[in-house]
């Protein structure tokens, strides 16, 4: 089921030159890192019954020399009345409860489950954040997941990719 609608994603805490700012990567600012960055979307298109997002740095190892894609967060189920996430939300959706208390998050390149920021050997890679409407829940059963496991079970509805660059 293909829907016409143009979903936005947006990072209400991300500079106006697009860079991630420190505390949310392992490198950290202050007592603050790694935590998970604050996400907002709009315009779900109708039909929707879960969304997924997967957070990558595209250029790993080196955005000179980049390998594959490295994956910091893939978050599962995210029910569509949601409008995004709150900072620091990685790991807590029992304790934040309600509609959050059903996300998934899996298995990260760092093989922990959710949101785990990067500590770069040079700057200026670039995360690429996909939110996916879905026009399911996806059936992940209780174990933790992988990327390659949500993949394989997702039908892409709509997709949004947005670039960030890395200070």
């Amino acid at each position: 089921m293909k829907l016409s609608h143009h979903i936005s994603l947006v990072f209400p805490s991300i500079n106006h030159k697009g860079k991630l700012p420190r505390k949310y990567t392992d490198e950290g600012q202050g007592a603050k890192k790694n935590l998970s960055p604050p996400l907002e979307w709009y315009n779900v298109p109708d039909g929707t019954q879960s969304m997924a997002l997967v957070v990558e740095d595209i250029d790993a190892p080196d955005p000179s020399d980049p390998v594959k894609p490295w994956t910091c967060w893939v978050v599962a189920n995210i029910p569509p009345m949601l409008k995004g996430l709150p900072e620091g939300f990685s790991g807590k959706e029992e304790e934040v409860g309600g509609d959050y208390a059903c996300l998934k998050e899996g298995h990260n390149d760092y093989k922990v489950p959710g949101w785990r920021g990067p500590k770069l050997p040079s700057h200026g890679h670039r995360f690429q954040f996909r939110l996916f409407a879905l026009d399911e829940q996806l059936k992940l059963g209780n174990k933790l997941f992988s990327i390659k496991q949500m993949h394989e079970n997702i039908e892409n509805v709509f997709q949004v990719s947005v670039l960030l660059r890395k200070r």
